[in-house]
C-alpha cells in the first residue's frame, strides 16, 4: 500500500456556537491541512499518485475556506464552524472530487494550531 499526503493551509476566521468561552468570540488561524490518499498501484510512470494533481483539488477545496469567516459558508450555517466539522466538510468535498481518481482518501487532519490537530477517517 502507498500513502500519499500533502499539506496546505489557508486562513479564515470563526466562532464556535454555544461553547460559552472565549472561542465564542470571532478569531482566526493559519489552518493547517493534511490529506491522505492510498493506492496499491503505481501507474505507469511509478507514481502512486501526482503530489501537484492532489495539490490542485485540495487547493479548489480549501480556497472556500481562505480568508473568509467559515460560519458565513451555506454549509456552516447548519454545522458549527469547530475543527472536526471542518476536517469533515474538506473530507467530503474531495471525496466527491476523487471518485474517479486510481485513489483512496483516507484522512484528513486540520491543525488549527502547531499544537492542536483533528483528523477525520471514515
Amino acid at each position: 500500500m502507498f500513502q500519499v499526503s500533502v499539506r496546505q493551509h489557508f486562513d479564515a476566521a470563526h466562532y464556535l456556537r454555544g461553547y460559552q468561552g472565549k472561542c465564542e468570540n470571532v478569531h482566526g488561524h493559519r489552518f493547517e491541512v493534511v490529506i491522505r490518499v492510498n493506492t496499491e498501484k503505481l501507474d505507469d510512470r511509478g507514481l502512486a499518485f501526482d503530489f501537484l494533481e492532489l495539490k490542485e483539488y485540495v487547493r479548489e477545496t480549501t480556497g472556500k475556506l481562505d480568508h473568509v469567516c467559515i460560519n458565513d459558508l451555506p454549509h456552516f450555517t447548519k454545522n458549527n464552524a469547530s475543527s472536526e466539522n471542518i476536517a469533515l466538510y474538506i473530507y467530503q468535498e474531495l471525496a466527491e472530487r476523487l471518485k474517479k481518481a486510481p485513489v483512496k482518501l483516507v484522512g484528513v487532519e486540520v491543525w488549527e494550531s502547531p499544537e492542536n490537530c483533528i483528523t477525520y477517517t471514515p
